[in-house]
């Protein structure tokens, strides 16, 4: 008769253990690179102990070096912003920025409650208006203070994903045209080449006079204001994504287009089954970009359009001309940095969740 071991059967055991730890530490990485949070996984591995020195190494390069290099800015634009003197004053230090950023908060939830205060009052008006059986007086008066710096924050973001979803409309069918037809390639390839450098700037005001002469409605469901906005960002960000849609329907490997004719596949049934599938990776990639572009052109946009986001946000700080206009100016240039970073994870999130491919 054979004995089993018991050393031998808890020994197994617990490597099968170990396995499932870390294929579940490896699946989890991937949402961690999502989040920008990669340094986690060295963390988890170091302490289920995976060769904690190489571990630890790793842990270093993501986390430690970021940090040193993010004090060693601060501890930089501390030193140095004291001793640049503007019409305002000295440049404000990473304290004052930061005091600014409290005050802004604190100044949003004024507003905000001065808000419900003014819509509770109309509802009860009117309320006792219905009360009284004066219900042809009733009426919806809208708000006409400030907006808080989380509604500008707020109205940028709508105003950047409204262009953006236009330019993907546009873009995406486009691409695709190119990448399949080298004649739509070479009627769209000047195009493209002459309407991409084109500044913001340089589209307002062709927008403006645009939108000023066909949306003549007062009353509409937008503002003037945010659809110049959203369509100038639309216009400069709209090329990355049908230059990078068109390489990578163009790059199709030429054995799956062959296949496609010979199961004499429609146009519709090769776009929607091989064409996009396979160009995803790249589509994605041209949208990040795009979403990028537009976030960027979108402030300017919106200081010369004056729609009330974050572009006029800096515009009026900068005309106020107060002792805090420099330090709000900051603040909002941390939020229009971390609002970027973010909606590119965004955009990474759901390329990680569309796409089978390591091409980022």
């Amino acid at each position: 008769m054979t004995t089993v071991d018991p050393n031998f059967t808890e020994s197994a055991d617990r490597e099968a253990r170990r396995a499932r730890l870390f294929t579940r530490i490896n699946a989890a990485d991937k949402w961690f690179q999502v989040l920008g949070l990669s340094w986690i996984t060295p963390a988890i591995k170091a302490l289920a102990g995976d060769n904690p020195r190489a571990q630890m190494k790793e842990l270093w390069r993501l986390l430690a070096v970021p940090l040193l290099a993010i004090a060693g800015f601060l501890v930089l634009w501390g030193t140095l912003a004291p001793q640049v003197q503007t019409s305002l004053g000295a440049v404000p230090g990473p304290a004052a920025v930061w005091e600014e950023a409290v005050n802004l908060h604190a100044d949003a939830l004024a507003k905000s409650e001065k808000r419900e205060k003014f819509e509770a009052m109309v509802a009860q008006r009117n309320e006792k208006l219905i009360a009284a059986g004066k219900s042809d007086e009733v009426k919806e008066v809208a708000y006409t203070g400030a907006p808080s710096f989380y509604e500008q924050i707020w109205t940028s973001i709508k105003t950047v994903f409204f262009g953006f979803f236009i330019g993907t409309v546009i873009a995406i069918p486009l691409g695709i045209m190119a990448g399949l037809s080298p004649t739509a390639n070479a009627a769209l390839n000047p195009l493209i080449q002459i309407f991409k450098p084109v500044s913001p700037l340089a589209w307002l005001p062709i927008v403006t006079m645009v939108v000023s002469a066909v949306y003549v409605t007062n009353d509409g469901f937008f503002a003037k204001s945010f659809l110049i906005s959203a369509i100038t960002v639309t216009l400069c960000s709209i090329w990355p994504t049908i230059i990078n849609t068109a390489l990578g329907v163009a790059s199709i490997d030429k054995d799956l287009i062959n296949v496609s004719k010979v199961l004499k596949m429609g146009t519709w049934t090769k776009i929607t089954k091989l064409v996009l599938p396979s160009a995803l990776p790249l589509i994605f990639t041209g949208l990040r970009l795009s979403l990028g572009v537009g976030w960027m052109v979108l402030i300017a946009a919106e200081m010369l359009a004056q729609n009330p986001g974050l572009g006029k946000f800096v515009w009026d700080e900068f005309q106020n001309g107060s002792s805090s206009s420099l330090a709000k100016i900051m603040v909002a240039v941390f939020t229009i940095g971390i609002i970027g970073f973010l909606l590119d994870r965004v955009m990474y999130a759901l390329q990680s969740l569309f796409t089978f491919s390591n091409q980022r």
